[in-house]
C-alpha cells in the first residue's frame, strides 16, 4: 500500500528581483555619473538590486536549501487539499546580515505564503552583500517551492 508523505522540493536559485539594470539605464540615457544600482532609498538608506558581491546564507546555496527542507512545515490544510506550488518571498539582507521586510510576494495560499515567511523571517544571519568593498542592503526574492509526492 502506497503511503502518501509530504515532501518539500525547494528551489535553490535565487532570483534577485529588479525592474532594471545600471547598464540599461546608462545607454539609455548617458550620464556623467555612473547610475546607482540602488533599487529604493528608505529611511534606512539605499536598497541594492545588483551588487559587486552578493548575500550569502552561511555555507552557500547547498546550505539554504537543507535549511529550508528541515524547517517548513508543510501546512496541513494544504496537503489536505492537494495545494501545491511555489510561494515568492521577498526581503532585504541588512548590513548586518539580518533578514528583513519578509513578505511573500505570490504563492497558491495564504497559509503557504505565510509558512514561507515564517521560515525566512527566522533564518540564520547571512553573509551581508557589498558595493565598493562596503556592506550595502541587498534586496532578495527567492522561490519556495511547496510539493506533495507519493513515496511508496
Amino acid at each position: 500500500m502506497r503511503t502518501l508523505k509530504s515532501s518539500i522540493a525547494i528551489a535553490a536559485l535565487f532570483a534577485i528581483a529588479f525592474s532594471f539594470t545600471a547598464a540599461a539605464q546608462q545607454k539609455a540615457a548617458p550620464q556623467k555619473k555612473p547610475a546607482t544600482p540602488a533599487l529604493k532609498t528608505t529611511k534606512k538608506g539605499n536598497v541594492f538590486a545588483v551588487v559587486e558581491k552578493s548575500p550569502e546564507f552561511p555555507g552557500g546555496r547547498d546550505a539554504f536549501g537543507t535549511y529550508l527542507g528541515k524547517n517548513v512545515k508543510y501546512p496541513t490544510v494544504d496537503r489536505e487539499n492537494n495545494v501545491q506550488g511555489k510561494v515568492f518571498v521577498s526581503f532585504v539582507v541588512e548590513t548586518d546580515g539580518k533578514l528583513t521586510d519578509v513578505q511573500a510576494v505570490r504563492g497558491p495560499s495564504e497559509t503557504l505564503k505565510a509558512e514561507a515567511v515564517r521560515v525566512l523571517a527566522s533564518s540564520p544571519t547571512w553573509k551581508p552583500g557589498s558595493q565598493n568593498g562596503k556592506k550595502v542592503r541587498v534586496q532578495y526574492t527567492v522561490p519556495v517551492n511547496f510539493v506533495i509526492s507519493e513515496k511508496g
